[in-house]
């Protein structure tokens, strides 16, 4: 057991250098906390990011810890996805498209004893990045012209440990403690084809090293032998996260090159706001799977850091008016016709999802982008002389965030995801 662990604390460790590249590139990241991570394996995200009631004893479902307490008992699951996407952004008539690519996550569990079982790994919290400009003339007669430059990197990522565990008949429970890190650095440059006009710099950025504690509950309801209900819910500890915000602000003389400089910090600036989950998932025969989630993120009750300068009284103060509570429902399945067939398509899982979700900005006094997406994908066994228990999860998404005051992104996204079964990863003997 112990050399499983290793391998998979290895993966993750390289998983941790991946991790510092930004796994987005909207602009909408220049806000807030940047773009929330939907922080899923890859059969969650075959659903759309579905799971608060899913117990499978053969994924890893960060999504409720209670869900570990089913890991089968000769099972030592490591899983680990990786994801491209395409963007398509569109503003008043101009269209522009991207695309990158990101390691997504690492997670391993296993069962510690019976009705109780161990996870670890690594997840995106938030991702932070955009690179892009702004042109005009400043007069009718085009004399004087600007370019606005705004850049930004980094992100919140997090390194969890969770137990999942039953202590009644068809009730579990669990909680995962993790390890934020990260942050973000932000730049906005005004410059100016007029030399007398001063070029002027906004440099903010934060570190963050704090916790995150999510807790969870899973109770099953059968009818019969065929046909049950699991009813899910999870909370999310909201609370400061101990992080200053710096705000740097830079002058310069174009003719005599002298800069001028004002740094701001907000103490403990930055906090993450209390989560609230609910699913009810449907269960036939173990073949399919129908659920729904809802969950809401109280981002209204806390604030963040803003810049603001009137009539030249300059300061960098908290704002309570910068989020909004974000409300997520999610509907989805997975269906598998059946999982001891001969038959290859019969062993594989179809699983669909679609989601919509309110904002979490409010962007210069406007609310921020709604977010409408949809995700089909397929798990399929890994089936060789010693094992029919390995997964690849594959799954398609399209996501489309969109605002009547600012920019369309529509995103199509591949998701590919290895879950590997214990036995990968067993010594054979011959006796």
């Amino acid at each position: 057991m112990m050399k499983k662990i290793t391998f998979a604390i290895l993966i993750m460790a390289t998983a941790l250098t991946a991790k510092a590249q930004s796994g987005t590139n909207s602009p909408y990241s220049q806000y807030g906390f940047g773009v929330l991570a939907d922080q899923t394996s890859g059969f969650n995200r075959g659903m759309n990011g579905l799971g608060i009631a899913f117990r499978d004893g053969k994924q890893v479902n960060f999504l409720n810890p209670a869900s570990y307490s089913a890991m089968d008992s000769l099972t030592f699951i490591f899983d680990a996805g990786v994801s491209g996407q395409l963007t398509n952004f569109s503003e008043n008539g101009v269209k522009k498209n991207a695309k990158n690519a990101n390691f997504e996550y690492a997670v391993a569990a296993f069962r510690l004893f019976k009705n109780a079982g161990l996870s670890f790994g690594i997840l995106p919290f938030s991702n932070v990045g955009y690179n892009y400009t702004s042109a005009g003339y400043m007069n009718n007669d085009k004399t004087s012209g600007y370019v606005n430059t705004y850049s930004g990197d980094g992100g919140i990522h997090q390194v969890f440990l969770g137990i999942g565990l039953q202590p009644l008949k068809n009730l579990s429970i669990g909680v995962n403690g993790s390890y934020l890190w990260g942050g973000y650095n932000r730049s906005i440059i005004n410059s100016y084809t007029d030399a007398y006009i001063n070029t002027l710099s906004k440099y903010y950025s934060t570190d963050v090293r704090s916790y995150r504690l999510d807790f969870g509950l899973q109770y099953t309801i059968p009818f019969d032998k065929a046909n049950s209900i699991t009813i899910g819910a999870t909370y999310g500890l909201g609370h400061k996260l101990n992080a200053d915000a710096e705000c740097k602000i830079l002058s310069m003389n174009n003719q005599t090159g002298i800069k001028d400089s004002t740094i701001f910090i907000v103490k403990n600036g930055l906090e993450i706001p209390h989560f609230i989950g609910a699913g009810l998932m449907f269960n036939h025969k173990n073949k399919l799977k129908v659920a729904i989630d809802y969950s809401l993120q109280k981002w209204g009750k806390t604030s963040f850091p803003v810049y603001s300068d009137n009539a030249g009284n300059a300061s960098y103060a908290m704002n309570d008016k910068y989020f909004n509570d974000r409300h997520k429902i999610t509907f989805g399945g997975e269906y598998c016709p059946a999982i001891m067939s001969r038959k290859f398509f019969n062993r594989v899982s179809y699983r669909f999802g679609a989601s919509y979700a309110t904002p979490y900005l409010n962007i210069n006094g406007y609310e921020g982008p709604k977010e409408l997406s949809v995700s089909a994908g397929f798990g399929i066994p890994i089936t060789n002389g010693y094992n029919n228990k390995s997964v690849l999860n594959i799954s398609a998404q399209w996501v489309r965030t969109d605002s009547k005051q600012f920019i369309t992104e529509n995103t199509f996204r591949i998701n590919i995801g290895l879950t590997f079964n214990e036995r990968w990863f067993m010594k054979w003997k011959v006796e």
